[in-house]
């Protein structure tokens, strides 16, 4: 059965602009390769981390939103906990409210960046 997941994780500050895209895409191609679809991403950037992980005090958050079976959320669990790029990450199957909220939170986001663009525009 196709489930919807949320799934954050944090790569260590120690990477480049380069090698944090190319971890992102790794990812991406690892859940298309066992059948997933990507519907959101989201690079949140450098944030300060709430305590200290391998004493490191930020990291480069990731948010991926995507429909897959359940019997391989393990297997991508898995690759994250082997990767040592990975500092932490959370995985979460979304309900239908998870979803609606998901959606509304896309929406008010591109509503927000068009609104962004306009008076860019006019400036």
């Amino acid at each position: 059965m196709v489930n919807q997941y949320e799934t954050v994780f944090i790569l260590t500050p120690v990477l480049s602009e380069d090698q944090v895209k190319e971890a992102v895409k790794d990812y991406e191609k690892l859940i298309a390769s066992m059948g997933g679809e990507i519907v959101n991403r989201e690079n949140w950037g450098m944030r300060k981390l709430a305590y200290p992980i391998q004493k490191k005090s930020t990291g480069f958050y990731n948010l991926f939103e995507f429909k897959m079976e359940g019997q391989y959320i393990d297997k991508l669990e898995t690759q994250f906990i082997r990767d040592e790029k990975v500092l932490r990450f959370l995985s979460v199957k979304l309900d239908k409210h998870g979803i609606a909220y998901s959606e509304k939170r896309r929406q008010k986001a591109k509503d927000q960046t068009g609104a962004s663009e306009t008076e860019d525009k006019k400036a």
